[in-house]
């Protein structure tokens, strides 16, 4: 039996970033190359990397079957690259970056500040820049000023909370302000997609999960992508805390847990808006494949390797956007260490922020970054650059559907505008005192409705529209409908339509 082969290619990482996905993955050192095996059956795909030009920083991998071997491990770490690997599910399993000698001072500080005065500024500075950046994302993303107004109103109160615990309910009570602001968020996707597309796939419902009661299992789309940020997010905010010395698992907000890295937890909030921007603008702005994302059999909205391995491209720009916040964590503790008269100022090894500062460059918090998901055509699905909405081959027909639309919008404005609600209030005024006015007994007693349908109801086919309408002063449309017996007159009308066609009492 022929076993299907693949050909080994020399890869450059696109914005530093390997991402592998799939089963029986492989990452081992071959003279002197690092090289990756991924894929599912016979879809499978091998690469090498040098060690000189190579380009990479991060290495995600996506599962937990295949293997990583020593060599390929010394690799990195010789190339100051980073290893991640997540759980299909987006949790993530090991992080592993460039060794460095620990400061026990530093983290012995950290320790003790759990509940001291310095835990507390820290926890703050962290809040704040999250409740900074939901507010920015409701005020200009959402355009919702007064939910805006809301949260800015518990990042005031943030400057008199006397506890970690009191800074937690006012994070809480902003949360829910901010997220149900995204409730109804409409979710674009192809049209040829939408056959396929769950119904409660369309729209962003709420950030709990009706699987978990929590964020944790998504059921849309939006809040699957969130979640897989986020989990690249904490893998970023762990190598960052590692980086600077300080240790992931010590947190000041988040309680000390066996599952999880307190710290890391922590320096995410701070940087948590920024992802729910990129997320939020991009949603907004794209069109959503449906061959991004599966159901398990529990309703669980989970991402295709393709797209995953498009939002781990994002790595470097969530632990350039975390790196400050780590220092500034380190510049707290900082006062609380015992250090020698040489030490005065807290080292800056991920932003060099002291080498800026002395240049007259500060550094910049906010990340921006032109990195985005493929776009895709609005109508057919195919893949577009980012300057269109919709793809050369189906450009006519949107642009002739924008056409009839911007029309039919700009009738029903036009339809209500003041002059136009005077004018049909005088005109139902007018037929109503006309009415009231009228007295059948004016009317020919042979005029009866049988007479109008048998004699006069016929002949009016051989007359314009316009000449009824300004012989009964009626509008168009009812003229049109009186004129193909759609609907009967008023009697009233009767003897004017009788005149017109000519049609009298007969001798």
């Amino acid at each position: 039996m022929a076993h299907q082969t693949s050909v080994v290619k020399f890869v450059s990482p696109r914005h530093g970033v390997m991402t592998l996905s799939g089963y029986n993955i492989k990452v081992r050192v071959d003279r002197g190359h690092l090289t990756f095996e991924d894929g599912i059956g016979a879809e499978r795909h091998r690469w090498r990397l040098p060690r000189v030009g190579h380009g990479l920083e991060r290495l995600v991998v996506i599962g937990n079957e295949g293997f990583v071997s020593l060599a390929a491990l010394r690799w990195l770490a010789d190339q100051n690259a980073a290893f991640v690997m997540l759980e299909r599910n987006g949790r993530v399993l090991v992080t592993t970056g460039p060794v460095r000698s620990s400061d026990a001072r530093l983290r012995r500080a950290q320790a003790l500040a759990f509940r001291s005065a310095v835990g507390l500024e820290i926890a703050r500075e962290l809040i704040d820049k999250k409740l900074a950046g939901q507010e920015q994302v409701v005020r200009t993303k959402l355009n919702r000023p007064k939910a805006a107004d809301v949260i800015a109103g518990c990042r005031k109160l943030l400057e008199t909370a006397g506890s970690i615990e009191r800074v937690a309910i006012l994070e809480t009570q902003a949360a829910a302000e901010y997220w149900s602001q995204w409730e109804g968020l409409p979710i674009t996707f192809p049209k040829s997609d939408l056959p396929r597309v769950r119904e409660h796939w369309r729209r962003f419902s709420t950030r709990k999960s009706p699987i978990s009661k929590s964020q944790r299992l998504a059921v849309d789309p939006v809040n699957s992508a969130l979640n897989y940020l986020y989990s690249i997010l904490e893998a970023e905010s762990r190598l960052a805390a590692s980086a600077v010395g300080l240790d992931p698992g010590l947190g000041f907000l988040h309680v000390d847990k066996y599952t999880r890295d307190s710290l890391a937890c922590d320096l995410m909030e701070a940087v948590r808006p920024q992802v729910d921007a990129y997320v939020l603008e991009w949603a907004m702005g794209a069109a959503l494949k449906r061959e991004w994302f599966f159901e398990n059999h529990d309703g669980n909205c989970r991402l295709m390797a393709s797209f995953a391995a498009q939002l781990s491209q994002t790595a470097l720009m969530w632990y350039r956007a975390v790196a400050p916040f780590a220092e500034s964590v380190v510049r707290a503790l900082w006062s609380e260490m015992k250090r020698s008269p040489t030490e005065a100022h807290a080292p800056t090894r991920l932003t060099q922020g002291r080498k800026r500062e002395a240049k007259g460059r500060p550094v910049l918090l906010a990340i921006k970054s032109e990195l985005r998901p493929e776009r895709v055509c609005r109508v057919c699905g195919k893949t577009i650059s980012n300057r269109h909405r919709v793809c050369a081959d189906c450009a006519p027909s949107a642009a002739a559907q924008t056409l009839l639309e911007a029309g039919e919008l700009s009738r029903r404005v036009l339809a209500h505008t003041p002059s136009v609600h005077a004018r049909i209030g005088e005109t139902q005024r007018r037929i109503a005192a006309a009415k009231a006015n009228w007295d059948p007994a004016s009317q020919p007693t042979w005029l009866t409705e049988e007479a109008y349908r048998a004699r006069v109801q016929p002949l009016l086919a051989n007359f314009t529209t316009r000449a009824i309408s300004r012989t009964l002063r009626v509008s168009w449309p009812y003229a049109k409908d009186i004129q193909i017996g759609k609907c009967r007159p008023h009697p009233m009308h009767w003897m004017k339509l009788a005149e017109l066609v000519r049609v009298a009492e007969e001798g």
